[in-house]
């Protein structure tokens, strides 16, 4: 497995497709793998320098002490990008890579092709909820966090008619680092972009799923509508609407891209 280490930590990461085609980075929604991206990186590795990785403190990336911010996770990208002599890229990220993905387009614009965030929010949820998953997460560990995973990330009809996909993105939050994990929670508690959204110029697609219950389509909405320029598209989907829907988001991704 190739590990680098940026911004104070080791990083795992995969980096395939031709080696001078544009490179698009995917960053993973909270509690998965960089494998959560599979179906987008066989889809578009043959015209595209794919590049995913686990964000600090997740899958096999280094676990540093907490808490984490979206500062730091978007500056961990940056630095992954910089380590691997990578000056320009076009972004794709869910769930809270969606929200590193508009510290981005607010902070780094210059670095970014085009900006595709999923599933996400300028703000997602309330300081109280996180807060009540981090003390969960602390006292007992995954187990309570992972048995709650299908009734946020898919649809029931997808469950049942797909388990062998769903199956090991539940498993492998329950295998996910407790500390890793709380401190990942306090980076999305303490994340609001609401008010620094509209300065984002990069070309920005938002992706939401019609069914999802963390980010809701409404929310989308309103980062749409803050950002100049910006593109909805909906998919009948839940939360990880790159895997329940993976033929229409990887096709929505390759058309913005594209465009």
């Amino acid at each position: 497995m190739p590990f680098v280490v940026a911004n104070g930590h080791r990083v795992h990461y995969n980096l395939e497709g031709p080696e001078a085609a544009p490179v698009i980075l995917f960053s993973n929604s909270l509690g998965t793998r960089l494998s959560m991206w599979e179906a987008q990186a066989a889809s578009l590795r043959d015209r595209y320098r794919v590049l995913r990785y686990d964000a600090r403190g997740q899958g096999d990336s280094e676990v540093t002490p907490g808490p984490y911010s979206i500062e730091l996770l978007g500056r961990d990208c940056l630095a992954l990008a910089d380590a691997l002599a990578i000056p320009r890229f076009h972004f794709c990220g869910l769930s809270m890579g969606g929200l590193i993905g508009q510290w981005l387009g607010v902070h780094a614009g210059p670095r970014l092709g085009k900006l595709i965030i999923a599933n996400t929010a300028a703000r997602v949820g309330t300081a109280e909820v996180w807060n009540a998953r981090i003390a969960t997460v602390e006292a007992r560990g995954m187990p309570e966090i992972a048995a709650a995973a299908y009734g946020r990330w898919f649809t029931e009809g997808f469950v049942k008619r797909a388990p062998e996909l769903a199956e090991p993105i539940r498993l492998g939050l329950l295998a996910a680092n407790p500390q890793g994990y709380a401190a990942s929670c306090a980076a999305v508690r303490d994340a609001d972009f609401r008010d620094t959204i509209a300065s984002i110029t990069t070309p920005l697609l938002y992706i939401g799923g019609t069914f999802d219950p963390v980010t809701t389509v409404a929310d989308g909405r309103l980062l749409v509508d803050r950002v100049p320029g910006a593109r909805l598209v909906e998919l009948a989907a839940s939360h990880l609407s790159n895997i329940e829907s993976a033929v229409e988001f990887t096709a929505a991704v390759r058309a913005f891209l594209e465009a």
